[in-house]
């Protein structure tokens, strides 16, 4: 709902820094990096309270200003973050883990508790993967069962069901001793399931938004009271989501090579664009690159 057309696409993005402003160490120029798309105004509450992600002012790369896909990128070098150890695409795939990792720490996620993603997409993904290395147990809902097996067999989920086919709900109080979830993530982007999420939340769980959609969301009243749950919002990430998905991309705790499903180069997106956007094609992420020899830098 904030994205408006025409844009240059690209707010997940890794790059090497050519070029540096008067006031800019040079030392950053040669060195890989991630971007943190969100630029914050520094000025307004939310930014004074360290909510960054939230700023009333928020402008992100890709979405409120031109991205990552093109050749050359001019971003503030605070938003420029170099981690030695990790690959271009493994620092591409910071920003929408860092969305789960916020996520995760907006729920107040703890060891033990059984934590239910409905949503196994990227940041369905980037959820399971920062629950579980809190010590939660964490079980995958969605329709596409190639996502749920990926998240059982790869990604270690201890629990993945389909969510038209299984009984949920049943499933949920199975796992946890007749109990339903400690914490419900919603990461759809679907109203119907956004609203069906509240189902699964037991009492005294939290249910934490991480989807956003255009329409309204319902849910029960007395339910919601009985249960004495907590609803929160979750939005964008802050510079700490960051760096925790690169201390757990850096211990093992986050992979990130399960993500990539598909590849290709900047010229070839409009062939490409059209063939991954069909739900068919099964991607998951699709990794965009472009040799920097072939651009020249204008100073």
């Amino acid at each position: 709902p904030y994205f408006a057309y025409p844009r240059v696409l690209g707010h997940e993005l890794s790059g090497e820094v050519v070029l540096t402003g008067d006031d800019v160490s040079p030392e950053l120029i040669g060195q890989p990096v991630y971007v943190i798309p969100y630029l914050h105004c520094g000025e307004c509450r939310a930014c004074r309270q360290g909510r960054t992600n939230c700023c009333q002012r928020l402008e992100v790369v890709g979405v409120h200003r031109d991205g990552g896909m093109a050749e050359w990128l001019n971003v503030p070098a605070s938003h420029l973050v170099p981690v030695p150890g990790l690959s271009a695409e493994a620092l591409a795939l910071v920003e929408c883990q860092a969305i789960g990792a916020h996520a995760v720490r907006r729920g107040q996620v703890e060891r033990d508790e059984l934590v239910v993603v409905v949503g196994a997409g990227p940041i369905g993904i980037g959820v399971l993967q920062v629950a579980r290395s809190r010590g939660a147990r964490v079980a995958m809902v969605d329709t596409n069962r190639d996502r749920l097996a990926l998240c059982r067999d790869a990604l270690g989920a201890d629990a993945v069901w389909h969510a038209v086919e299984d009984d949920v709900s049943a499933e949920i109080e199975a796992l946890n001793d007749g109990a339903l979830a400690d914490v419900v993530f919603d990461a759809t982007g679907n109203p119907e399931a956004m609203n069906r999420g509240f189902d699964f939340a037991g009492h005294g769980g939290r249910y934490v938004l991480v989807s956003v959609v255009k329409a309204d969301i319902s849910f029960s009243d007395p339910d919601f009271h009985r249960k004495e749950l907590t609803l929160l919002g979750s939005r964008n990430a802050t510079r700490e989501d960051f760096e925790t998905v690169t201390r757990l991309m850096a211990s093992g705790d986050i992979l990130t090579e399960p993500l990539i499903t598909h590849r290709g180069r900047l010229e070839e997106l409009p062939t490409l664009m059209p063939q991954w956007c069909a739900p068919a094609s099964g991607v998951i992420k699709a990794m965009v690159t472009l040799d920097a020899a072939t651009a020249e830098v204008e100073s």
